[in-house]
């Protein structure tokens, strides 16, 4: 259960980078399929509540950036 960091984008503009794992990551996207209401997420950094009718967009972040050489 690897947890990836991804964003998301709220009506309005606003953004929230969160990592969490890709089951809870999979979840929240049936969540959000169903419609309107608000749920709770769990992320590494703590629970988040969302207001489902306010996303407007997940996206996989990439990876943290790294500066040198990889061994």
């Amino acid at each position: 259960m690897a947890a990836g960091r991804i964003e998301i984008g709220f009506a309005g503009g606003q953004v929230v980078a969160v990592r969490m794992s890709d089951e809870k990551v999979a979840d929240l996207r049936k969540q959000l399929d169903k419609g309107d209401g608000w749920t709770d997420i769990e992320t590494e950094d703590g629970a988040i509540a969302l207001d489902l009718g306010q996303v407007v967009f997940l996206r996989g972040a990439p990876g943290e950036h790294r500066i040198g050489f990889t061994g």
